[in-house]
């Protein structure tokens, strides 16, 4: 089960209200300064640009492909192991904006994750360290650590135990 809070609101949704959660001028600062690095090629420089100015926590030699979107209005949610891969084009949410609530929610992607283009993360979920999830696919729930993941909705494939057993097997 993600792990969210839940924020209610009265009178307009939730989005409607927008600036009541969060500060326009954060807003545009995050807009701004992940826009500058969705098109950045190198991958150095966009992990400063998320660490010093969204307070993002990324480990070392993680690697944000192009295109990438942390989220906009909340992206200090976001935490990512060392020596992971965010594929072209993902989508990393730690906020959801409702009709009568909005939730906040931390995303954990733990070391050594492989995370297939053009997937979304939802907010308050964890991706175990060793995990791979495939292109495409909606995390909607925590990952296992080793687990190999995919579709919409994301269902286990292969757990850790498979993948190993599968890997000796292949290994001879």
């Amino acid at each position: 089960m993600r792990q969210t809070t839940r924020y209610p609101v009265k009178g307009p949704n939730s989005l409607w209200q927008l600036y009541k959660t969060v500060s326009f001028w954060k807003v545009a600062k995050c807009f701004i300064v992940i826009q500058i690095g969705r098109y950045t090629p190198s991958l150095r420089l966009k992990r400063w640009l998320y660490r010093t100015f969204l307070k993002m926590e990324i480990g070392d030699y993680t690697a944000l492909a192009v295109m990438v979107m942390p989220d906009l209005m909340f992206p200090e949610y976001i935490k990512i192991g060392s020596n992971s891969i965010i594929g072209y084009n993902t989508t990393i949410l730690a906020h959801e904006y409702l009709i009568n609530e909005y939730r906040l929610g931390e995303v954990r992607i733990g070391d050594r994750v492989m995370i297939g283009a053009n997937s979304t993360i939802l907010p308050g979920v964890t991706i175990g360290n060793d995990s791979v999830v495939c292109a495409g696919t909606v995390v909607h729930r925590h990952v296992p650590e080793g687990a190999f993941v995919g579709g919409n909705p994301m269902k286990i494939i292969y757990t850790k135990e498979e993948r190993q057993k599968q890997m000796k097997d292949n290994n001879g």
